[in-house]
């Protein structure tokens, strides 16, 4: 199986003196500025994903009322699923 990966130019307007903090602070963290900002979206955008889950699960929760119909649930039945096996 083989990974593709499309790579894009991104031009950005950055203060000229932002820029070369950034670039000290890449170097001492031993990477480079291009990397820096390729994970600084990476952790944003992911984070974004994880806020966006979260509410869809909260949402879930607050329109579901959780009534199983008054049926007890037996160990054995919690305990004997596929996933489990």
């Amino acid at each position: 199986m083989y990974t593709y990966y499309v790579c894009m130019n991104v031009t950005l307007s950055i203060d000229e003196k932002l820029v070369e903090r950034a670039r000290r602070l890449a170097a001492i963290q031993g990477t480079s500025l291009n990397q820096m900002i390729r994970s600084l979206l990476e952790e944003a955008t992911a984070a974004s994903a994880v806020d966006q889950l979260v509410g869809e699960l909260e949402g879930l929760w607050a329109n579901d009322e959780g009534d199983s119909g008054g049926r007890p649930w037996r160990r054995h039945e919690l305990y004997d699923r596929a996933v489990l096996r």
